[in-house]
């Protein structure tokens, strides 16, 4: 990969030698270079800290009437710094190209194929919310601000520049430019997590104002909008075209992936960043090739569950959608809301028990554990781990909430049960997700001779052809046996050709494990991601907390949690893979 291995083994060699050769006039190379290394990191790790709190403070403070900053300011800023990235991409592909020496080599684990091809089915998604939003600033030109059309136009340069520069140089240690790269891999990473408040923001803007609209009239959700939150530059203007109205509904609907699309992309370049002048030692960084066999060595029944959740699921979301946000009526309000809470507590409740089953599992694992440097797999169990904090902090709240008021009807027993089963299964699957991740994948073995090997290789074959062919006896064997090996008896070579066939039972239900919960994450991420969401619905918490409280910590929670399923995915695939 990249260089390869020779390159790097070459480049560690002659910088071993140099440093031995000049050990007596430079004693402190070592250090001095790694004491710069820090200071380089430390240095890019502050630009980014003071980009991020700059562009949260104008998102933070675009999204409310009395604060005179406006939402063309916010896209402004976020204009001018996706611009500085698309420039540093640009320099940064041309230098590498030019110097033959700038990526020595290559983290076989940064980047994996899946996460690549998430990134590039979330931007194509990304791509079309940013034509809807074209088309729909571009119905208010007269009435709007010129960066509102601007800005999604510079987006969609950002996100097809931005993939390119991931997918082929995701796992790339280069050793050119070291702190300028630092630098500019920080500001693409605080680019898309300061895109990422932006979409969030808006979206809880848009759902609260949705709901507004649904619980008063117009004249009292105009006086509303004066008084207290902003509403879209654009709700000034009329959106009387049915073109309009496409536009409009499509690009809010959208609005997920491209969240998706800025966290998944954030996540790459900070592994990027932690391998910027990283040497591979290849002793000790194991490259396993992989194959990814989706309907072999499986049982099916983990794909079998797992696709009745995510049917049942949408029907669910279908019906919740309907009668919750489209009907006035709080009997189907209280019908949908129960049905949500029953489908959600059978889901979550299979998802404990299999976490624990694979948890239990891997008591009997005999893989060694994968204790070398990953920067990828630490970044992965540490977005696992902060990112179950939101949904965490959602499930406390409303158990408080719960038990503390009075009077206590079903719905309120169905969601304490909903709440403390959230927390049950994100912990469990944590620990189960983890744990797969520092398994050593499986490996031949290794006992068999080399002639034996070969043998694995042959699709079809007759175990009694060969154990013909083979003769009984040890002295016809001993001409063609080298000196100090064994003969190998017949019934050693039947045993060899049939043992590859037959699957490690525990990999069999790991399997089984990881699938069915890789499919019963993709309808919980479905679900809040598209509208489904109880918090806001449900009047225990709202009553409870307050109308200003209650929706602030949904709104700064939910999007980890959203975050969590869409990451858990991921994972799920590679201990999937590894299994």
């Amino acid at each position: 990969m990249g260089c390869g291995h020779k390159d790097d083994k070459a480049s560690l060699a002659s910088s071993q030698i140099a440093s031995f050769s000049h050990q007596p006039h430079q004693p402190s190379t070592p250090a001095s270079k790694e004491v710069w290394k820090k200071g380089g990191r430390m240095f890019s790790i502050l630009l980014a800290v003071h980009l991020a709190l700059l562009a949260c403070t104008l998102v933070s403070s675009g999204a409310f009437e009395k604060i005179a900053v406006h939402d063309y300011d916010v896209f402004f800023l976020l204009t001018v710094m996706m611009l500085i990235v698309i420039i540093w991409i640009i320099f940064y592909l041309v230098s590498t190209a030019r110097c033959p020496d700038a990526i020595l080599c290559k983290d076989s684990h940064a980047g994996p194929i899946w996460l690549r091809g998430g990134l590039i089915l979330f931007a194509i998604f990304s791509l079309v919310m940013d034509v809807f939003k074209i088309g729909y600033y571009s119905s208010f030109y007269s009435c709007l601000s010129a960066i509102k059309i601007i800005y999604p136009i510079v987006q969609a340069i950002f996100v097809v520049v931005q993939t390119y520069f991931l997918w082929i140089s995701a796992k790339d240690c280069v050793h050119v430019h070291l702190n300028v790269t630092r630098c500019g891999l920080m500001l693409t990473l605080t680019t898309n997590l300061a895109v990422w408040m932006s979409a969030v923001t808006d979206e809880s803007v848009h759902k609260a104002h949705s709901k507004l609209k649904k619980n008063v009239t117009d004249e009292i959700f105009r006086w509303l909008l004066k008084v207290g939150m902003r509403s879209s530059s654009a709700e000034e203007c009329n959106c009387n075209s049915q073109i309009c109205q496409i536009f409009k509904n499509g690009y809010f609907w959208l609005y997920p992936f491209n969240i998706e699309y800025s966290l998944f992309a954030s996540a790459m370049v900070y592994v990027m960043w932690k391998n910027v002048g990283r040497f591979i030692d290849h002793h000790s960084h194991h490259i396993h090739r992989l194959k990814f066999r989706l309907f072999r060595r499986t049982f099916f029944v983990g794909i079998v569950l797992g696709l009745i959740i995510l049917v049942s699921g949408l029907g669910v979301l279908i019906v919740y959608e309907v009668q919750v946000n489209s009907s006035t009526e709080s009997s189907k309000k209280s019908q949908a809301l129960t049905m949500y809470y029953i489908f959600n507590i059978v889901c979550l409740g299979l998802m404990s028990l299999v976490c624990i089953g694979g948890s239990v599992i891997y008591r009997f694992d005999k893989r060694d554990m994968d204790r070398h440097k990953n920067p990828t797999r630490t970044l992965d169990v540490a977005l696992l781990m902060g990112a179950a904090l939101g949904q965490y902090a959602i499930s406390y709240y409303s158990i408080v909430a719960i038990v503390a008021s009075t009077p206590r009807d079903a719905i309120s027993a169905l969601n304490l049960t909903y709440a403390l089963l959230m927390i049950a299964q994100h912990t469990f699957q944590n620990i189960f997700i983890i744990e797969g991740l520092h398994r050593q994948p499986p490996k031949e073995d290794h006992k068999h001779s080399s002639h034996q090997k070969d043998l694995y290789g042959l699709t079809f074959v007759n175990v009694n052809a060969v154990s013909l062919r083979v003769p009984d006896s040890g002295s016809t064997l001993a001409p063609s046996t080298a000196p100090g090996t064994e003969a190998t008896h017949p019934s050693d070579l039947v045993r060899s050709l049939t043992a590859p066939k037959r699957m490690n039972w525990r990999r069999k239900f790991l399997r089984e494990i990881s699938m069915f919960l890789l499919l019963s994450n993709i309808i919980l991420w479905i679900m809040p991601a598209f509208g489904a969401r109880p918090h806001f619905d449900n009047d225990t918490e709202l009553n409870f907390y307050g109308d200003s409280m209650w929706p602030a910590i949904v709104d700064i929670c939910l999007p980890f949690g959203i975050f969590y399923r869409m990451h858990a995915v991921a994972s799920l695939l590679e201990v999937y893979i590894m299994s």
